[in-house]
């Protein structure tokens, strides 16, 4: 087995990889949790405008604004609930990455003591076994709820076009605007 004076990178590997995607996932949870909280405030500002909203008399001038409204309305609902789950699952790969990345060094810090008193070649090869899978579980995990956010962030997006699409058409009357280029 290598010493640490074979390789110079063992010791900085095994203080700084755990301590970096520790943080990494404990900074993903952390934005993660605040976009959650505040996909579930837009759900529930749009649940409370639409049931606020009462049927007009369809020859009402603003009757069919207030319809395209509505419509846009429940969308964007839709859109949020979806936001909302990929945000949620996207919370849990983090959290499991946090607790895969914890045990992965526990496991490795039990293993270095085990190969400190020279025997038991078996349980070492079996908690290294036992470490990698827990830090290829956490590195799996922050990639997948990082793909998740990438897919979250393009329905917010999605929602925000939509929405300045409809404004943009209402008042392009009174103000011309050009709409943004991409």
């Amino acid at each position: 087995m290598a010493t640490f004076a074979d390789n110079p990178f063992t010791l900085l590997s095994l203080i700084a990889a755990p301590a970096v995607l520790t943080n990494a996932s404990s900074v993903l949870a952390l934005g993660t949790s605040n976009r959650f909280a505040r996909a579930i405030d837009r759900a529930r500002a749009l649940s409370a405008q639409l049931e606020s909203q009462k049927p007009d008399d369809p020859n009402h001038p603003d009757a069919e604004w207030k319809a395209e409204q509505m419509a846009l309305r429940f969308r964007q609902l839709g859109r949020v609930e979806r936001r909302s789950i990929l945000l949620l699952n996207a919370l849990t790969s983090f959290y499991s990455s946090l607790g895969s990345f914890a045990a992965a060094s526990l496991v490795s810090l039990l293993g270095a003591g085990i190969a400190a008193t020279g025997r038991h070649d078996l349980a070492i090869h079996i908690l290294l076994g036992i470490a990698l899978v827990a830090g290829f579980w956490g590195v799996g995990g922050l990639v997948y709820g990082t793909f998740l956010l990438v897919r979250e962030t393009r329905l917010a997006v999605a929602n925000l076009k939509e929405e300045a699409a409809v404004v943009r058409k209402r008042h392009h009357r009174i103000l011309p605007l050009e709409a943004p280029s991409d």
